[in-house]
């Protein structure tokens, strides 16, 4: 993204300092770094950043009405409507893939959003062991609106925590000692105090909730929501019928509310119309196909880490789907090999953190994850034969 400074790093990278890395990154939480964390984060410019952000505030201005809430109940499956739902989502993360555009200009695009959590605690002990290890230029923070790692935490706190004692909050997934995100669990519970729960431990007493902390029944009164029904219905059947608790009225808060999982999803895209975002339409919507099909790809709308996407698009495939008010098509983007690296460039995306804090008018910008990738998919679990690819962070120029 800046030619000076990839030429800088590059040259300066040695395969002993990114080890040793990996070495203390897994001495943070030992055993709980489960995916392949890149050799380099991404130096972004001003401009760029600002494109992005740009984007984001456009879609909240968007989402952020009554209007959209309403076009929204569409989104949640009706027997998958969690009561209790919040007036608004803690949390927003938004994808945007670094492209060319037509003149063969580096842009952002909006690849998805999601009303949900993602490494938030991981992205700040990530960015500090880096920087022990490898090259960081003066001026440039993985924070955006001028938080700092003890402000970000703080924001964490307030967000996630609010006003509730620590021990009544608890990280809700299942067997999250098994899911390849355990090490952002692991920084969780370190940053912020709270612990992370299985559903199969939740302990229900009417419409209280409580768990075991340290083998003290302990009343629940917060959920930090990890859990996707997505990955519940992929369990076996006797986990999928403690995951009914769920779909009660509980005396519980979520954090975010499972419903904004739907609410603010690739459902939302149909309904934004911005530069940076592609044009995208529900399947169930279009009546005439594409003659081009090789420039779409085909998604469900509630799968998570890109699992049944389709990229190289034929009619046939899309004639097999039945559930096509499940599914969009969407433009393709000409992704950027952009990042330089020692053999073959690699692609990226860039994930912004938002919060919305209790009693703000709407949610800020303050952290970010990236993904780096030399194949068709972005993201961990994909490249695994590659290197200088994986998960990352930006340095945003201040």
């Amino acid at each position: 993204m800046i030619p000076s400074f990839r030429q800088q790093y590059n040259a300066a990278f040695t395969e002993e300092a990114y080890q040793q890395y990996i070495r203390d990154l897994q001495n943070v939480y030992p055993g709980q770094l489960d995916f392949r964390v890149a050799e380099t984060p991404i130096f972004v410019p001003k401009d760029f950043t600002q494109k992005m952000l740009d984007a984001c505030e456009a879609i909240l201005d968007q989402v952020n009405t009554s209007t959209y809430k309403e076009q929204s109940n569409k989104a949640i499956p009706p027997h998958l409507n969690v009561p209790g739902e919040n007036v608004y989502p803690h949390c927003i993360a938004f994808d945007f893939g670094i492209c060319l555009n037509e003149a063969g200009e580096l842009e952002p695009q909006l690849i998805e959003m999601q009303g949900f959590p993602t490494l938030f605690a991981w992205e700040a002990v990530l960015p500090e062991i880096y920087e022990k290890n490898l090259w960081c230029p003066e001026g440039y923070s993985v924070y955006l609106n001028g938080y700092n790692k003890e402000s970000y935490v703080d924001l964490l706190k307030r967000v996630i925590i609010g006003n509730t004692p620590v021990e009544n909050v608890v990280l809700l997934e299942i067997f999250p000692e098994k899911q390849k995100t355990r090490v952002d669990f692991a920084a969780t519970k370190d940053l912020l105090g709270i612990e992370a729960v299985c559903l199969t431990k939740l302990i229900q007493e009417g419409k209280d909730l409580y768990y075991l902390r340290d083998g003290v029944k302990t009343k629940i009164e917060r959920i930090y929501n990890r859990l996707i029904f997505d990955d519940l219905f992929q369990q076996a059947p006797e986990v999928q019928e403690k995951g009914k608790i769920m779909l009660q009225e509980l005396n519980v808060e979520w954090v975010p509310h499972p419903n904004w999982f739907y609410r603010l999803s690739k459902f939302t895209l149909p309904f934004i119309n911005h530069p940076y975002v592609p044009e995208t339409r529900f399947l169930s919507e279009v009546s005439e196909l594409p003659g081009d099909l090789e420039n779409y790809v085909v998604k469900p709308l509630f799968s998570f880490a890109g699992q049944g996407v389709i990229i190289d698009v034929t009619k046939d495939q899309i004639d097999a789907i039945q559930d096509r008010d499940n599914w969009i098509i969407q433009r393709k983007v000409q992704y950027a090999s952009v990042i330089q690296t020692p053999d073959e460039p690699a692609k990226a995306e860039i994930r912004l953190f938002y919060f919305w804090e209790p009693g703000a008018e709407r949610p800020v910008a303050a952290n970010n994850l990236a993904r780096l990738s030399k194949g068709k998919m972005v993201g961990v679990r994909y490249n695994k034969d590659k290197t200088w690819v994986g998960g990352t962070f930006c340095l945003f120029e201040q």
